[in-house]
């Protein structure tokens, strides 16, 4: 397993400098932004662009104790409340230590995660559908167009880090090092919901299984505080706003400010997406929820099959806990590819890996092509995402 750390640590550090290079030549047509870059666009700026900026922000300056009201409509502003702390104050740390600045702590910290990431997520894997399955869902994974943002000012690498942490412990049933992450989590990223969500099932499969595999007192206990600090985990966040800035409805308030018309509505928004995405044809508003329904239907299809057997019950779980998660409070847009980062286990699904009798066939073939089009498409999340076109442009 040695070995597997090091091919994991060799092929993620590979991806991310192939991403490093369309980084830096994305920053000669990335224009000045004052709020953003410099006097002039430095390939460290490109770092720190969108979301990056927020989380400057808030290492430099903190939350505002009082939510910004906008004056038109009355509604809270967008602010820094809806961007989680841990990835910043870590950030802040550093700097502190180090003397350097955010863009360069922030890309190396998230780096250094990502990698961290890579390395349990390869454990984790192979434990379930062998090293070379393990290494090729790794290699695909690094190389998915969104994951980009996984060497940048975000909090994809920092939560991979988490989450593939969590899920390995879950696996082996460490539920104290569960319950400890789901409360790191819950000040992480907003994906602490459905973790908890898998808790709950698994340690119901657990004690379904007491007849056979006996509970011992000490693991009630530690089951018990998994559960607790993974509710915990998920409603840290909006509770800490609420009382830093006495507005019981701070968090959501903040989140709404980045939905249509202020409000938060599950489901509904990926219907409209849905249509608006093929809006150019004579029947978008048909073809729109069938390709909707299919997408819902192809990812139940593959986690549930026979072909993800040898994943096991976490990390299907986690498969259909997470997606229902982003359909019922997330308003589906470009942003849509870095929220997919979580759902690495599918790739081992993809690649035919995860049968209980079956190895997985032309694997390296398979791997190759999915690495050559993720590239491709990290080129043009770059360049048609993340590089900003003024006066407006779509977000990564």
């Amino acid at each position: 397993m040695r070995t597997l750390g090091v091919r994991v640590a060799v092929v993620y550090l590979a991806l991310r400098a192939v991403s490093a290079v369309l980084l830096v030549l994305a920053s000669r047509d990335q224009v000045v932004m004052p709020d953003w870059t410099g006097p002039t666009v430095e390939p460290m700026d490109m770092t720190v662009l969108w979301d990056g900026s927020w989380y400057r922000y808030i290492a430099e300056h903190g939350y505002p104790h009082v939510l910004p009201v906008d004056p038109g409509n009355g509604h809270v502003s967008q602010n820094a409340w809806a961007f989680y702390p841990l990835f910043p104050i870590l950030a802040r740390m550093l700097m502190s230590v180090t003397h350097l600045g955010f863009p360069v702590v922030a890309a190396t910290l998230s780096l250094l995660c990502g990698l961290g990431a890579a390395l349990i997520m390869g454990q984790l894997l192979a434990d379930r559908v062998g090293p070379r399955v393990a290494l090729g869902t790794v290699a695909v994974w690094g190389a998915f167009p969104a994951a980009v943002s996984l060497q940048i000012a975000y909090t994809e690498a920092i939560a991979m880090l988490v989450l593939c942490g969590l899920l390995w412990a879950l696996v082996r049933r460490n539920w104290v090092v569960t319950g400890a992450l789901a409360l790191v989590l819950g000040v992480t990223r907003p994906i602490a919901v459905p973790v908890a969500v898998v808790v709950a099932l698994v340690l119901l499969l657990r004690w379904r299984r007491r007849a056979v595999d006996p509970i011992k007192p000490g693991e009630y206990a530690a089951g018990a505080f998994a559960l607790v600090a993974s509710a915990v985990g998920a409603v840290a966040w909006p509770l800490i706003a609420w009382q830093v800035t006495g507005v019981r409805s701070a968090y959501t308030e903040t989140m709404a400010a980045w939905r249509v018309g202020n409000v938060i509505t599950p489901f509904k928004p990926w219907l409209g997406m849905s249509q608006w995405t093929f809006r150019d044809f004579a029947k978008g508003d048909v073809y729109g929820p069938v390709a909707l329904a299919a997408l819902a239907t192809t990812i139940i299809v593959l986690t549930c099959g026979p072909w993800a057997t040898r994943l096991g019950p976490e990390l299907r779980a986690w498969c259909l806990a997470y997606p229902a998660y982003l359909a019922v409070v997330l308003d589906p847009f470009t942003s849509i590819f870095r929220y997919a980062i979580p759902l690495f286990p599918l790739v081992a699904v993809v690649l035919g890996g995860a049968w209980v009798e079956r190895g997985a066939r032309h694997l390296w073939t398979k791997v190759s092509l999915l690495v050559a089009i993720g590239i491709a498409g990290q080129a043009m999340w770059i360049w048609k995402l993340l590089v900003y076109v003024p006066p407006s442009d779509y977000p990564p």
